[in-house]
């Protein structure tokens, strides 16, 4: 079984253009989130999924792999299927694909290989994903962060045991009636946005339509449990946020430099 990393990498992000070649570090801002998934155990490769010649032009002059994909996917896990597609004659069905982010330069690989892993020691499922607990009360109301409800939610505070979702929505859920919105912190998890696929199903799944409830919350993964399918989850208990504005990015490049 192979397990392939690919990063999705758009020039033309709507609220930062031109992120992912952004280099007050000394390193394009893609070349940090390249290097941490380079470090995960599990990957037998890591690719970047590029959209601009810009981008492959920097990949290049760090030693990445990169490919070229078209500008009109609408996600980047789009993007990564074009690359898969690409390749497809050196992978079997059950091959694992791993979605990374292009915009966190301080992914842990461990999250990488925690994420390929479930889908290791899980095969009935297709796709797994990673959840974490809230730190703030206040994050669970903002719309940007995606909350996720599981099965087995309960026993999670104590166990690393992978659990199916059942939803992931933008709203607070569970809608706490007795607060009338939030209630006890450890009711809630944050979605952490790293996806494994395997290969047959990713292919599969790009080619349904948007369905409704993806195209409500603006959430993707939600056409896979539109569809039927399974998703697993697994447990980290710290996260990063990637970069989407100028404020993000300026911050990640102080953190950097006072290492």
């Amino acid at each position: 079984m192979k397990i392939i990393a690919v990063i999705p990498a758009r020039y033309s992000s709507t609220r930062l253009a031109g992120k992912v070649l952004l280099k007050d570090t000394g390193k394009f801002l893609i070349q940090h989130t390249y290097e941490q998934a380079s470090l995960a155990k599990l990957p037998d490769r890591v690719i970047i999924a590029a959209d601009d010649e810009k981008i492959v032009s920097a990949a290049k002059s760090f030693g990445a792999e990169c490919i070229l994909t078209s500008v009109n996917h609408q996600s980047g896990t789009d993007r990564i299927a074009e690359v898969v597609q690409n390749i497809a004659d050196k992978l079997f069905s059950d091959d694992i694909i791993v979605n990374v982010q292009g915009d966190e330069p301080e992914i842990d690989p461990a999250n990488i290989d925690k994420v390929a892993q479930l889908l290791v020691d899980n095969p009935d499922y297709p796709m797994a994903t990673l959840v974490a607990p809230f730190e703030r009360a206040e994050d669970v109301g903002n719309p940007n962060i995606v909350k996720v409800i599981t099965t087995s939610h309960e026993r999670r505070e104590t166990s690393d045991e992978a659990c199916k979702a059942l939803y992931f929505s933008r709203s607070v859920i569970p809608y706490d009636r007795q607060s009338g919105g939030i209630g006890d912190l450890s009711l809630y998890l944050r979605h952490i946005g790293i996806y494994a696929f395997r290969k047959d199903f990713l292919l599969k799944i790009t080619t349904l339509p948007q369905s409704p409830l993806e195209k409500t919350e603006k959430l993707e993964q939600l056409r896979a449990i539109e569809n039927g399918y399974g998703i697993l989850t697994g447990k980290i208990e710290r996260t990063c946020d990637g970069i989407d504005t100028p404020e993000q990015y300026a911050e990640f490049v102080k953190r950097y430099k006072n290492k």
